[in-house]
């Protein structure tokens, strides 16, 4: 029995010395332990950064599948500015090995429907021509609608083709319809010298330009209808063509073309307008005419 409490008797303070020295010297030469502490703050850290931009890139992906853009449209010609949500529909995103289907037209690029006007007796439309021709027509008419509308001023009203003749057009503003003749007919040198003459028509006034290129340019208004009313009318030579611009007045409530010989000559200048013009003398849309025409 006093065996056994030899093994298990409590060292005196100098042994437990010995040992403290012992582990002490063990112990020098290692490296210091790491801050754990700080590894892990700093670990933290990391795990809500990526969690913060996970969750970010949910919302711009929610965001780029359905948005609502407002937007400001155009301004008419009469000062006023329209304005507008544009609802924009979720669409998968297209890979760069497969392209993206074509998007359809605006409505502003799409041409209205032609006005239907019926021929005079024993008399032809457009209707009537070969379907080459006559789309060769339409398009020229839905090329120069834009053109006419956005360099004629804003009383002419909206400008629509008609289905009668590629050179006859309608401006329609507070229910009166002016007609609107354009013209790049084919002709002769000889059919067209100098341009209609101002003196020829009593109260008629003229007015020219020279048009880039040297090409004289000239516009005149004139009474008709027993001079109740008035006209306006452009003309010029281009190439081998004679150019006509004519605005005819609304004869149901007596009032004269909406235009003046200045804003004419203004249309003739422009180059959206003279590149219409030079369209249209290399490939003729119209006929040619041995006469110096009217439109």
């Amino acid at each position: 029995m006093d065996s056994n409490e030899d093994l298990y008797e409590v060292p005196d303070d100098r042994a437990v010395m010995l040992v403290r020295d012992a582990m002490d010297r063990t112990t020098t030469d290692l490296p210091p332990l790491p801050d754990l502490v700080a590894a892990a703050r700093a670990q933290g850290r990391r795990r809500r950064s990526r969690a913060r931009f996970a969750i970010g890139g949910a919302v711009l992906t929610v965001a780029a599948l359905g948005v609502t853009v407002t937007v400001a449209l155009p301004v008419d010609k009469s000062g006023a500015r329209a304005s507008g949500q544009v609802n924009v529909a979720a669409q998968p995103a297209s890979s760069p090995s497969s392209p993206s289907s074509p998007s359809s037209p605006s409505s502003s690029n799409v041409p209205l429907p032609p006005v239907h006007l019926e021929p005079s007796p024993g008399g032809d439309s457009m209707a009537d021509l070969p379907p080459a021709q006559r789309a060769q027509q339409e398009n020229f008419q839905n090329q120069a609608v834009p053109v006419l509308q956005s360099l004629l001023p804003a009383t002419i009203g909206t400008v629509r083709r008609t289905d009668l003749s590629v050179n006859l057009y309608q401006g329609t503003k507070d229910g009166k319809t002016f007609t609107i003749i354009f013209s790049v007919r084919p002709s002769g040198p000889e059919t067209y010298a100098k341009g209609p003459d101002c003196v020829t028509e009593q109260g008629q006034v003229c007015r020219r330009t020279t048009l880039p290129g040297g090409i004289e340019a000239m516009s005149a208004t004139s009474p008709i209808n027993n001079g109740n009313v008035s006209e306006t009318r452009l003309h010029f030579r281009y190439g081998k063509s004679t150019v006509s611009l004519a605005i005819s007045p609304h004869d149901g409530s007596n009032t004269s073309a909406p235009v003046t010989n200045d804003q004419l000559l203004e249309v003739a200048k422009a180059s959206a307008f003279l590149d219409l013009v030079k369209a249209a003398d290399a490939n003729p849309v119209q006929k040619e005419q041995k006469t110096v025409p009217l439109g």
